[in-house]
């Protein structure tokens, strides 16, 4: 998802795909501690889309704090 995307969304569903990604990535982290993970590409890209997320959840508290 992209940071115009995100953007978009609500508080909420911010707060949510911030708690699915991160759930994700434990998950991506735990199959390749096994060996069980067949594309290492997607924890990066997990990785990428909590930083995103974050991103667009400090530019909103700092857009409160200005006000």
């Amino acid at each position: 998802m992209r940071a115009k995307e995100l953007r978009d969304l609500t508080d909420d569903e911010l707060e949510r795909r911030l708690r699915e990604t991160r759930q994700e990535l434990f998950n991506l982290r735990f199959q390749s501690a096994t060996g069980a993970l067949e594309n290492s590409a997607r924890l990066t890209h997990a990785k990428r889309e909590i930083a995103r997320i974050l991103t667009v959840r400090n530019e909103r508290e700092a857009q409160v704090e200005t006000r």
